[in-house]
């Protein structure tokens, strides 16, 4: 018993030796990393067999450890510098993912496209395999970030077989989110903010040593991914709302210890009673253009459409009677889809095509709206919200309302938003 005992306590001190080495490694040879590989905790599982990372956590079982660092001297720093990426690419801090598989394969592929542009030197067993399928990947994913591949697989989709061997080839930890971590999730949320804050300083130093950086570019690129800032389409969508009676008790306007004391006195008689109505902000006019062009694919159309017809359906920021065109355009507009309650929309989903696909030209569609406004179909529109690729030719003078422009991702070779419109990347 005691052989026993002494034996996993010197296992678990060379473990934390080893550890402790790659940490001092990375510190010296990326010296932008010091905040990062500090604030991340190491956990010691004993037989767990696993290695398991979530925001600023590393859980590892020393013997696991211990084999895999005699089997490659660079494992340790390896793994280390996989798990400082998904810290600071936020790769834990996602809620929004449908698909968890596809998305923990994309955060591996975007970390170890990082450590073998940025340590390349510290080589491990597979790293030929893997540069083999990043040069694959790249030819359709110009930019390898955890999102944009990950957008790719959702969109383009990805083969069983294929999954697989990704996963094999660049994997190297079990990933806890937001999304899967319940135990943990005020702690990560908590987290988000301080890593996002060293991510902010890493890019920072980056961007100022970036000729001396080797791979600092791919690194710029995930900084830039995972802290952009991300929008919720409910609250872009209330931008539009407007001010109106509501039909309900307005609970504050009601007061309680006069209607209790009205009901004491006179049994049955209220004091006072609540006001019927309340003044809130509600949707009840605006315009959804949707580009249907070639560029824009037809599954990633659909499913904001579908997403916009949940978000009328559901959403407590549209009035119960509005007037909501949905309008499908390319260079002209195709369909015109008017939307006055909820009842409407089950039929309208149940039916939905995608129309279109050729050129883009944004100004049909506000001289369509135009023509509405003057022929009184809107008496009080408050705006349009245009989703596209970009790559079309917008008006030259500002509409008497606000217009928001929405992209599924970013592009630097995107034609300039005018400054009279919102600019939105989802």
């Amino acid at each position: 018993m005691d052989m026993n005992s002494d034996k996993c306590a010197d296992t678990s001190q060379l473990a934390k030796q080893v550890l402790a080495l790659a940490r001092d490694t990375i510190v010296v040879r990326f010296r932008f990393f010091d905040r990062a590989i500090a604030a991340i905790k190491l956990e010691e599982v004993p037989e767990s067999g696993v290695y398991r990372s979530a925001a600023g956590r590393l859980s590892y079982d020393p013997v696991r450890l211990l084999k895999d660092f005699a089997d490659d001297e660079n494992h340790a720093v390896r793994l280390l510098l996989h798990v400082i990426f998904h810290n600071i690419f936020m790769h834990h801090m996602r809620e929004d993912i449908a698909n968890p598989a596809y998305w923990n394969i994309a955060c591996d592929i975007a970390a170890e496209n990082a450590v073998l542009a940025a340590a390349g030197e510290y080589r491990r067993l597979g790293d030929a395999q893997m540069q083999i399928i990043l040069a694959k990947l790249g030819k359709w994913v110009p930019q390898l970030s955890a999102e944009k591949l990950y957008r790719e697989f959702m969109v383009g989709g990805i083969s069983e077989s294929s999954a697989k061997e990704y996963a094999k080839l660049f994997a190297m930890d079990i990933h806890d989110t937001l999304a899967d971590d319940d135990k943990n999730r005020e702690e990560i949320r908590i987290a988000a903010a301080d890593w996002e804050q060293i991510a902010r300083r890493v890019a920072a130093e980056l961007r100022s040593f970036s000729k001396d950086v080797k791979g600092g570019e791919t690194i710029l690129l995930n900084l830039k991914e995972g802290v952009r800032r991300k929008y919720d389409y409910d609250d872009i969508v209330r931008r539009f709302a407007v001010m109106s009676e509501q039909i309900k008790v307005n609970p504050d306007e009601f007061d309680n210890i006069a209607y209790t004391y009205g009901l004491s006195l006179y049994k049955n008689m209220p004091i006072i009673e609540p006001l019927e109505y309340t003044d809130e902000k509600k949707i009840k006019e605006f315009v959804i253009a949707i580009d249907t062009s070639a560029s824009v694919r037809g599954r990633l159309v659909e499913g904001f459409l579908v997403r916009t017809y949940d978000l009328l359906s559901e959403s407590a920021s549209f009035a119960e009677t509005m007037n909501v065109h949905i309008i499908q355009c390319d260079s002209e507009i195709t369909e015109d889809t008017k939307v006055t309650s909820r009842e409407d929309l089950k039929a309208i989903a149940d039916n939905l095509k995608v129309r279109g696909f050729g050129a883009t030209d944004f100004r049909p569609v506000f001289d369509h709206v135009d023509e509405m406004i003057r022929s009184r179909e809107f008496t009080d529109l408050k705006g349009l919200i245009y989703f596209t690729d970009g790559y079309g030719i917008y008006p030259e003078n500002p509409p008497g309302y606000d217009c928001m422009f929405v992209f599924d991702n970013d592009d630097e070779f995107r034609p300039p938003v005018p400054g009279w419109a919102i600019k939105v990347v989802l």
